[in-house]
């Protein structure tokens, strides 16, 4: 490439386009410059929203002033969006996850591969100011050597503000695949790769009530998937960790993640954000907390109309950018994503069976993203 900006066209103008159309003219080294959606008119408001060029999908794929595509559909779409993509000569960039499962994210990376295109996946929150400060105190050796851990995401689940939460619990979802992705990613960026997981798996119901205002709002629908697993991950660096993820939660007092190491403990906030407080406790003394909110990329933004948490998507892909001109691999990467769809799949596995599941392959931690480098990739 030789123009100075990689120019990106979105397909899939749904909700979660909203962030990174909005987030986008913060990034020096990208701009969005065209949309696309199966739905013409989602395209046409977004396009008039932003002042992009509206485009069916097909026509996107062709088009010789885009270098990537951002890949914002559905998650049973990813793969077919994304091979078709990378078929047409362009960079990728998908919303999480990378595929709904390994054996068709494994073919995206090696396509990608193949073809020396460069592939990246959401989710990114880890390169935030929180991930990025626990990742500096734990290469400092704050907690020493890694030792042990727990991570929870729980809650009620869905139908109480979705109009259609179906899809949420069936195969291919479920609280480990929809949001397993920022849990499993944080922790791989801090620790290494994941060697080896067991697991245990039920569901709390077997029909949930939709209370949502819609018009389902009163009615029932099957769950087909477990809403409650409770899983052991051994990394390949020593350290285990218990994760839990579950719909079946009214209230709890479990923090988010928190790490335990020879020389003391490391509390982090909710990975489905930049920012937060980062707490360290050295050898069992007061926790110390750090507010990264005066960090880059920590700072409240979102939602816009009124705000409570960081959100900086498009950072990703900001550093993909980067790595394209750097001849690297970018951090948010292909590989990373499908290290962490096999984790998913095998904790899943392991549920269902009883056994304990190896992962297979290897991963190179992500490089850490210093503060200077952060700060270099705004506008």
């Amino acid at each position: 490439m030789t123009q100075t900006k990689l120019r990106i066209g979105v397909v899939g103008c749904g909700n979660i386009s909203m962030a990174y159309l909005r987030n986008a003219p913060l990034f020096g080294g990208v701009q969005i410059t065209a949309c696309a959606d199966i739905f013409p008119e989602a395209a046409a408001r977004r396009a008039a929203e932003f002042g992009l060029r509206a485009m069916d999908v097909e026509g996107l794929m062709a088009a010789p002033d885009v270098d990537l595509i951002l890949n914002l559909t559905v998650p049973a779409a990813h793969y077919d969006v994304s091979m078709q993509a990378l078929s047409a000569g362009k960079h990728v960039f998908t919303e999480k996850p990378l595929a709904v499962t390994a054996e068709a994210g494994r073919s995206l990376v090696q396509e990608a591969a193949r073809r020396g295109l460069a592939l990246g996946s959401a989710p990114d929150t880890f390169l935030g100011a929180a991930g990025r400060t626990a990742r500096r105190l734990i290469e400092g050796g704050a907690i020493g050597a890694p030792v042990t851990g727990t991570a929870f995401m729980l809650g009620r689940g869905m139908e109480h503000w979705h109009p259609d939460p179906g899809f949420y619990y069936q195969p291919g979802a479920g609280p480990v695949l929809d949001m397993g992705p920022y849990y499993l990613t944080m922790m791989v960026n801090l620790m290494g790769p994941v060697r080896r997981v067991q697991a245990v798996a039920t569901s709390g119901q077997s029909e949930r009530l939709i209370t949502a205002p819609g018009p389902k709002t009163g009615t029932s629908f099957p769950v087909g998937t477990p809403t409650s697993v409770l899983s052991l991950l051994e990394f390949a660096c020593g350290a285990s960790v218990t994760f839990g993820a579950s719909w079946d939660v009214f209230r709890h007092s479990n923090h988010p993640i928190e790490l335990h190491g020879t020389k003391g403990s490391l509390r982090l906030p909710d990975p489905d954000t930049f920012g937060g407080i980062v707490a360290l406790s050295d050898r069992g003394a007061d926790w110390q907390q750090t507010d990264t909110a005066q960090m880059t990329y920590g700072a409240v933004n979102w939602p816009i109309d009124c705000p409570d948490r960081a959100n900086y998507r498009m950072l990703g892909l900001a550093d993909l950018a980067r790595a394209i001109t750097e001849g690297r691999s970018p951090r948010a990467s292909g590989d990373l994503a499908l290290h962490v769809l096999d984790i998913m799949e095998a904790i899943l596995r392991a549920g269902e069976t009883g056994q304990a599941q190896t992962i297979t392959g290897s991963l190179a931690q992500p490089k850490e993203l210093r503060e200077d480098e952060a700060e270099s990739l705004l506008a």
